[in-house]
């Protein structure tokens, strides 16, 4: 993991467009995760919840549901940056999201972050943020997101 990049004020992280900020921890995903998400959401498709069925499937094992790899972005995002004087910071959405391959069970994932815009709102500060979720020992990135992110000031 980089070091957490902090900044002291939403100005400070404003200046800091089209940089990228750094790399989450890494982090184990884990059937029991996959099995609670599919519970929560009444996603059961056997791919992410049947490992013997799985492993004869198309991915040689099971994979997690791509609204999981998604669920992980706003940990990721609080392992990589911080900004100080902020009351809070909300979920405002997606711009855009893509998979370009699956995530199996029990691999290690981590999370990469490029602040692509900052834009002050009647609300707030909107931030624009490419994350980008590769998994260990892969070349190809699992999970490309444009989030939006609205950050509150005192």
């Amino acid at each position: 993991m980089d070091a957490m990049r902090s900044f002291a004020s939403l100005d400070e992280f404003s200046a800091a467009t089209g940089e990228h900020l750094g790399y989450s921890a890494w982090l184990r995903v884990t059937q029991d995760q996959v099995d609670r998400f599919a519970g929560a959401t009444g996603d059961l498709q056997w791919i992410h919840t049947d490992p013997e069925r799985a492993a004869t499937g198309p991915f040689g094992g099971t994979i997690l549901h791509g609204y999981l790899t998604l669920a992980l972005l706003p940990a990721m995002m609080r392992d990589i940056f911080d900004i100080e004087k902020v009351d809070m910071g909300v979920n405002f959405g997606l711009d855009k999201v893509r998979f370009p391959r699956p995530v199996p069970v029990g691999s290690r994932v981590r999370g990469g972050a490029k602040l692509t815009g900052v834009r002050e709102t009647p609300s707030g500060h909107l931030a624009a943020v490419r994350m980008t979720v590769e998994v260990e020992g892969e070349r190809r990135a699992a999970c490309v997101a444009d989030t939006l992110s609205l950050f509150v000031a005192p």
